[in-house]
């Protein structure tokens, strides 16, 4: 019998889902489909994206200096973002085949698709790829941790955390030592969800 705590993870799950669905829900809104993980919009709405793409001598000229001044920091970051990425990857590409921890796939969280966007101009597209990489990796990377975490050690925490990642509802109640010891090798090994 499921948990008020299982039975609310899943609520929260199917919510997810719900969100995910009604935000695709733009596709037909704003005249663009998806063909082979490939934007198309009709020409029309090309036509009239074009009509809003700030020039990029423009997009300089009106930008705040405090903007131009912090961008050297924020694009820092990309340094340790790609060594995060190829050593997160690198990890679970040995790792998980040896647990029989299903793999994450990159390209589910990372996405790039902004550059499709005609009214961007070369400066956003960049800018618009490096948040994209980014956010995508850091969701991908807590994917990764949440799959180590279950087979390493699927325990909830005691005190409240911000927020949760997939796997956390597989987990066992804090402080539940009968449960650990009884039921630790097959909690390990519940990806079933994800096949």
């Amino acid at each position: 019998m499921a948990t008020q705590l299982e039975i609310l993870l899943d609520k929260i799950k199917i919510l997810e889902n719900e969100l995910v669905d009604e935000l695709q829900k733009q596709e037909e809104e704003f005249s663009f489909e998806i063909r082979k993980r490939k934007v198309h919009f009709e020409e029309n709405t090309i036509i009239k994206h074009k009509e809003y793409t700030k020039r990029l001598f423009n997009y300089i000229k009106d930008a705040p200096i405090k903007h131009i001044l912090s961008t050297p920091f924020i694009w820092a970051c990309i340094i340790p973002v790609v060594f995060l990425d190829i050593t997160v990857s690198v990890c679970q590409w040995v790792c998980f085949p040896l647990y029989g921890i299903p793999k994450v796939k990159r390209q589910d969280y990372i996405v790039f698709d902004r550059q499709y966007l005609n009214y961007l101009n070369i400066v956003e597209k960049i800018n618009c790829a490096y948040c994209s990489y980014v956010n995508g990796l850091i969701a991908y990377v807590q994917e990764i941790a949440g799959r180590t975490e279950q087979f390493w050690c699927p325990i909830k925490h005691a005190r409240r955390i911000k927020t949760l990642h997939s796997r956390y509802q597989k987990f066992m109640n804090y402080g539940d030592a009968k449960t650990y010891r009884a039921e630790i090798g097959t909690v390990r090994h519940n990806f079933k969800d994800l096949e």
